[in-house]
């Protein structure tokens, strides 16, 4: 079977850089289905023996594509094509796509190359020979169901359906980034959110205990869920006994500072991992004002001693649109999965924390040297 897939942005790139970004898109197809490429003037023909449901799946997955169509190909020769449409209509037509008899229908033909013939005189050929064939009635404006026609210099290609994928860049086209991950909803949407920006993945999650429980089953799931989106690039597993220095931050400061600092903590130990792991930047599932260490004030005092640049990509996202998005990639079953949340969180966190105070506490408690402390303790993990 032979597919159309087409891409957005990559067409708006240079030359040079596009041609990287078609290959990176092949390659990271072919890393889960046998298939063929021709590439043709902003169009990649896929060819493949796989079976329909299977490319179906794997195509719904890689980022970098805006939709794909199966197709039939024959000769750029008016006979010949007259040939397929006889061919194709009843297919359709015993499919369920079309019913002559009460549906209308339209014929939109796209041209490159050059031809004795416009695009609106084939799409007319072919209307009259769908008319002939089944008497059913042209609608131009808003057809009930439309025969795509694509000639390209000596071959022709007709489709029936556009079906839209993902879009978004090639997995692996813009570099690594460290992705904080919890258990629970919004990091794993975070990650994929980088996925479709074309940026592989290193997840990073710290470990609470003994303030948390049972997360690490969760967190494995949802990178092996984020995996599926990843084609073409391993998503990487690390994990950091974050819960000696949450302790010592509830032993040396303010108790309604824990929040501030653990916060902070984890982007430092982030960092450390990213220059470790060659990556440009930290990814977080920080939407602002929906918890105590998202206020505008604690976004800059838990980022401040960060030197690397820190993206969260729901910052202006509300809980219903990051749900709506963890149902559609499969993370939401796995993060509600009861856990028992944080027992580290004191019963009135500070919501707007002064920075030159934080600071001060972080002096005070010696949080590089806690940090530090840590390093030894982050490992990877297999899921």
């Amino acid at each position: 079977m032979k597919y159309i897939v087409r891409y957005g942005e990559i067409g708006i790139k240079s030359p040079k850089i596009r041609r990287k970004f078609e290959n990176k898109l092949m390659k990271n197809i072919k890393t889960e289905l046998e298939c063929e490429f021709i590439n043709n003037q902003g169009r990649l023909l896929l060819i493949t023996d796989e079976d329909e449901q299977k490319v179906d799946d794997v195509l719904h997955r890689v980022f970098g594509i805006v939709s794909y169509s199966p197709v039939y190909e024959t000769v750029t020769d008016n006979d010949k094509i007259k040939q397929l449409i006889d061919e194709v209509i009843p297919e359709v037509i015993d499919a369920g796509e079309f019913n002559p008899e009460v549906d209308t229908f339209a014929v939109k033909c796209r041209r490159v190359g050059n031809h004795d013939f416009t695009s609106q005189q084939m799409a007319g050929y072919c209307g009259s020979v769908v008319v002939k064939l089944t008497n059913a009635k042209v609608n131009l404006s808003n057809p009930d169901f439309t025969l795509y026609v694509e000639v390209r210099d000596d071959i022709t290609y007709l489709y029936t359906k556009k079906i839209k994928t993902l879009g978004g860049l090639p997995v692996g086209s813009q570099g690594k980034v460290v992705c904080l991950i919890s258990s629970g909803i919004d990091s794993p949407v975070a990650a994929y959110q980088m996925l479709k920006r074309g940026c592989s993945l290193v997840l990073l999650h710290c470990d609470n205990e003994p303030f948390t429980k049972d997360t690490m089953e969760k967190v494995k799931q949802q990178a092996s869920n984020l995996q599926r989106y990843s084609l073409g690039e391993k998503v990487e597993l690390y994990s950091v006994k974050f819960g000696n220095y949450l302790g010592d931050v509830k032993e040396l400061a303010p108790p309604r500072m824990t929040c501030v600092l653990c916060k902070s903590g984890m982007y430092q130990i982030a960092e450390y991992l990213a220059n470790i792991k060659h990556a440009s930047a930290i990814v977080d599932g920080s939407s602002i004002g929906q918890v105590a260490s998202q206020t505008l004030n604690n976004i800059e005092s838990t980022r401040y001693h960060c030197r690397m640049p820190i993206f969260s990509p729901l910052i202006c996202s509300d809980k219903i649109e990051i749900e709506a998005i963890a149902k559609q990639i499969g993370s939401y079953e796995v993060s509600i999965i009861e856990d028992g949340g944080c027992l580290a969180v004191p019963k009135y966190p500070e919501t707007h924390a002064d920075l030159e105070l934080v600071k001060e506490i972080v002096e005070k408690i010696d949080q590089k040297q806690l940090l530090e402390n840590l390093h030894e303790t982050i490992e990877k993990i297999d899921f």
